[in-house]
């Protein structure tokens, strides 16, 4: 038996022999002759348009099959294959007396070598895809079938999986998805999450340790839940990895058969439990699994994988198809958070010493009001009433992040009253937002007062909220003892919070990771929270742990949080007021 360790990528268990698979590669490619330029262009012209249209008829074939988001994956590709940039490089390639294989490849690499050296693991995460478009026009110029099959029920072993194979690979024959390389964000990890099928990426040594087992036929098991990989399980290996795998399938149906239950203490305190969506194909396990709306809903995913920003049309369409999913639950939408730590190449920002404390979110405003206003309208026009006979929706809410104080509140409101003026002066049928911010900078809090009662809700981002408050880089390893989001000095900063929006009569909720994390909803419900956003998976734990608590005992609990020392006693604390562990 042998043990691995990667990054969880998508959840279950997964067990069974493993198939190896290496994407085919085109040749190398070499020079061409003097005076053969033009007909290597043409060459390379028809290959792109050939490959652009396979990867429209595999969009087409996941929209037919009701995965309309995965397909937006690969009209995206097709988008880069046709993407005027990448054949002017590739052009003067060949110029330059390349082949049009050696050309596309060499532009290709120059786009993913600029992607690759962002900060932000999404946006690098796509230098993978322009590659794989680049090989796949490489292949039709090869006249190479890049389509793999499964002879078996197979665990899918791999180095990296390009997007357009994964999405290719027999679904019914798949058990499950293991690799050396590639992250929890890259598009082969967003398939796997998307069809249900378990993932483990980022597996270091996995490809020599497949090797070594390749002759006696083991069994490989993946757990997307943990990360670990196991080789030929031992008996005493394949009893725990069995009891988790059985617990895991148990888990998921009693999360389901639980989903309608409301949260509830056993008092009758009730908590309304959201969702935290990056894509509109998130919509469906989170409403099957009881989120009562959305909390938090990541736009991000319409800005990358492009050479220009998405039109408000598209902006408005996936925002429409969220809002109908989840109808009539509310919907939050945050503006774009993009800038410093999260750049987009179309959105060029200069170079910053310390990018989370620097020119991102709402603050491009002032440079770019114009990205703002279009999400602003978009997210409006999401909002308008539905037609006759139509599925009535819920409230449409919209919020910022990185507010500072009431300046940025300022900024807000003017950008939504440019953004609804426009609307009525353009004729376009649209309908109210509520408008909030996102409390994540101390300094919101703490003034919170000044500028709640002009607002609708806010939402607190306990992921910043807690770097920022201990100084404690939220991606710097050294630094985990302080990410612990029960600190006092956190809780201290909520409480404030929750006094001063009660105050202002606006509602409070939260949509950081605290919200997920079964301990700390304990204490966000004793403090006053009664709105609270997270991953699906979270959802059902935290509905368990509410409907055993009581609030007399979830007050007291609070309020000796708040005197406390240091998180590790309040987590001591709150621990012991969770229930048994449901199974899994």
């Amino acid at each position: 038996m042998r043990t691995l360790h990667g990054v969880p990528a998508s959840t279950g268990v997964a067990r069974g022999p493993w198939t190896r698979i290496a994407p085919y590669v085109a040749p190398a490619g070499g020079r061409i002759a003097p005076g053969a330029e033009d007909a290597e262009i043409g060459r390379l012209i028809e290959a792109r348009n050939a490959a652009a249209a396979d990867l429209e008829a595999l969009a087409a074939s996941l929209v037919e099959a009701g995965r309309p988001d995965e397909g937006e994956i690969f009209e995206a590709h097709a988008a880069m294959a046709l993407d005027p940039a990448l054949l002017d490089a590739a052009r003067d390639a060949i110029r330059d007396g390349n082949d049009a294989i050696v050309a596309i490849r060499m532009a290709a690499h120059g786009v993913a070598e600029l992607l690759g050296s962002l900060e932000d693991e999404l946006l690098a995460g796509r230098a993978a895809d322009v590659l794989d478009v680049a090989e796949r026009i490489a292949a039709r110029l090869a006249g190479i079938d890049r389509a793999v099959s499964l002879a078996r029920p197979s665990i899918v072993v791999a180095e990296d999986i390009p997007p357009s194979l994964a999405a290719g690979l027999p679904r019914d024959r798949l058990l499950g998805l293991a690799l050396e390389s590639g992250s929890a964000t890259s598009h082969a990890a967003i398939l796997a999450r998307a069809f249900g099928i378990p993932a483990v990426v980022g597996i270091h040594g996995l490809l020599a340790a497949t090797d070594e087992y390749r002759t006696n036929r083991a069994e490989l098991v993946v757990d997307g839940d943990t990360g670990e990989v196991v080789l030929d399980p031992d008996a005493a290996a394949s009893e725990r990895l069995g009891r988790r795998r059985a617990a895991a399938t148990d888990a998921a149906r009693i999360a389901l058969e639980e989903a309608d239950l409301p949260a509830v203490t056993v008092d009758g305190i009730e908590v309304t439990l959201l969702a935290n969506i990056g894509t509109p194909s998130e919509a469906g396990r989170a409403v099957a699994l009881g989120a009562r709306g959305v909390g938090l809903f990541r736009t991000e995913f319409l800005f990358v994988e492009r050479a220009s920003p998405p039109s408000e049309d598209e902006q408005a369409a996936a925002n429409r198809a969220v809002v109908e999913a989840f109808a009539p639950g509310p919907v939050t939408i945050r503006l774009l958070d993009v800038g410093g730590d999260k750049p987009i190449p179309y959105l060029p920002i200069p170079p910053e010493a310390n990018p989370f404390l620097g020119v991102r979110a709402l603050r491009l405003a002032p440079e770019r009001p114009a990205l703002f206003v279009t999400q602003l309208r978009a997210a409006m026009r999401a909002a308008a009433p539905p037609i006759a006979g139509g599925r009535l929706i819920g409230r449409v809410k919209v919020m910022a992040p990185m507010i500072a104080d009431a300046t940025d509140v300022d900024v807000l409101l003017d950008l939504a009253e440019q953004a609804r003026r426009s609307l009525v002066a353009d004729g376009v049928p649209h309908g109210e937002v509520d408008l909030g911010v996102m409390l994540e900078i101390p300094s919101a809090v703490l003034t919170g007062g000044t500028f709640l009662g002009r607002l609708r809700f806010a939402s607190l981002g306990t992921n910043d909220l807690l770097q920022y408050t201990l100084a404690a880089d939220r991606g710097n390893a050294a630094l985990e003892r302080y990410r612990d989001s029960l600190h006092p000095a956190l809780l201290r900063l909520i409480a404030m919070a929750a006094d001063d929006a009660a105050r202002a009569g606006v509602e409070l909720s939260v949509c950081g990771e605290m919200g997920g994390d079964p301990a700390a909803a304990l204490a966000l419900v004793g403090l006053g929270l009664r709105v609270l956003s997270m991953g699906d998976s979270s959802l059902a734990p935290v509905r368990r742990v509410i409907r055993a608590a009581d609030g007399p005992s979830l007050r007291a609990a609070a309020s000796e949080a708040l005197g406390a020392a240091t998180a590790s006693e309040v987590r001591a604390r709150f621990s012991t007021m969770l229930p048994p562990a449901m199974p899994g």
